[in-house]
């Protein structure tokens, strides 16, 4: 199994506002897609993001306030079905780090190396929208290909 791993540091001593910004359709609308449908606020909820044609849905499996957002993808590209989608937020003074995680994919296809700089691309929107209050969401993001 191969696995995408990111972090982080968002300098804000409001981790409450990142969890939000994982947990909520408006927060996740601010930093990911601003096509988002469901809530992420209740374990067994389902979240549906669209990249304009492109979509993945999310199953809400794991939440612990304020630290830990946990999703399994439930339909989408292949590649992500069944694969872990996991945030862990910890206080470090001045900062919250986000460690951001993409488990157990089936192996390294080139798929995976476009998700991991998305990946850092929207955990770098995430910053964006709690520093300064703006995020960069799809499809207002940085395109990294013609996969966008």
């Amino acid at each position: 199994m191969a696995n995408i791993l990111q972090r982080v540091g968002i300098k804000t001593t409001d981790i409450e506002a990142v969890y939000r910004a994982l947990t909520t359709r408006e927060g996740l609308a601010s930093w990911w897609t601003t096509d988002v449908t469901g809530e992420g606020d209740k374990v067994g909820n389902t979240i549906a993001f669209k990249f304009g044609e492109a979509g993945i849905d999310m199953k809400v499996v794991t939440l612990d306030a304020p630290n830990l957002v946990e999703w399994e993808g439930v339909a989408g590209p292949a590649e992500w079905i069944g694969t872990t989608f996991r945030f862990e937020l910890k206080q470090d003074g001045d900062y919250v780090i986000v460690l951001f995680k993409n488990l157990n994919w089936k192996e390294p296809v080139e798929f995976m190396h476009h998700c991991s700089t998305k990946w850092a691309v929207f955990l770098l929107s995430v910053k964006s929208l709690i520093e300064t209050g703006k995020g960069h969401p799809f499809p207002d993001d940085v395109k990294i290909d013609n996969w966008n």
